[in-house]
């Protein structure tokens, strides 16, 4: 195993763990850079094993309005890709946990794709997750991910055909996403009946990781996911901390830490 693939060892520690990891989600620079960096700060003090950072970005089609928002704020800030790059060294300059972009391709794109990349991963990025950039399409930000040592992250959804799964997993690195429901981000109130078998068929086609997200937001929910997959990730309920104490950093820092350490209960040790 590579020393520097800190998503890799994170996935090998919580296996020797016998526990899922937690990916917990927010929008970098929301509602501001400095709040933002304060929430990362929180976050993985309490618990959160990876941290998934939203680049801001002003179409963002596979988010639900608690998501889109966050978007909105950080960008109504005047935040920059820049600032993304910036929040990125300063998180590590205090942590060490694995870091990926949720991110969308034109924002890496028209940056010119290898620039970008070694960007990234310079400031301490590990993996992007580029949400709506298919498999056939994605030849020169994958041989660019390889060539810096980035992780490329690919989403398998409950539409994919059985048959596309190995043209997915062939691609991707670091681990696979599987979105556990049909349609956009946001909280819901129950999970996919089937997920168990969901997960089951893409191991079939690989040994990365397999991670399940989208609409998780319960510690209930949380143990029933990390029961039958290797991490899970949680956005929007961590998300709605921040937009319901605008205007009081301290009180998001206190409410978004108080719900990632409740939530982390359900990863603590598998059934």
């Amino acid at each position: 195993m590579d020393p520097n693939d800190r998503i890799a060892h994170l996935f090998s520690a919580c296996k020797d763990a016998n526990r899922a990891a937690f990916i917990g989600y927010v929008c970098a620079c929301d509602p501001d850079f400095d709040t933002s960096l304060e929430i990362c700060r929180g976050l993985i003090k309490n618990g959160v094993d990876l941290l998934e950072l939203g680049v801001p970005f002003s179409d963002p089609l596979a988010d639900g309005l608690t998501n889109q928002l966050a978007a909105q704020r950080a960008l109504e800030s005047g935040c920059t890709g820049e600032d993304v790059f910036k929040l990125v060294a300063a998180i590590r300059k205090f942590s060490d946990v694995p870091i990926a972009f949720y991110t969308y391709y034109n924002l890496i794109y028209s940056q010119g794709v290898d620039a970008y990349v070694a960007k990234a991963k310079e400031v301490g990025v590990d993996g992007m997750l580029t949400l709506d950039l298919p498999p056939e399409e994605s030849t020169e930000l994958v041989e660019s991910c390889q060539k810096h040592g980035m992780k490329n992250i690919f989403i398998v959804a409950p539409t994919t055909p059985k048959s596309r799964i190995p043209v997915i997993t062939a691609q991707a690195s670091g681990f696979i996403y599987y979105v556990s429901r049909e349609g956009v981000t946001g909280v819901r109130d129950d999970l996919a009946g089937d997920l168990d078998q969901r997960v089951s068929e893409i191991r079939k086609h690989t040994e990365l990781p397999v991670v399940v997200g989208f609409g998780i937001s319960s510690p209930d929910q949380v143990r029933g996911v990390a029961a039958c997959s290797d991490g899970v990730v949680v956005g929007s309920v961590l998300v709605n901390c921040i937009s319901e104490n605008l205007g009081d950093q301290s009180a998001i820092i206190e409410s978004i830490s108080a719900k990632a350490r409740l939530l982390t209960t359900g990863v603590l040790e598998k059934v």
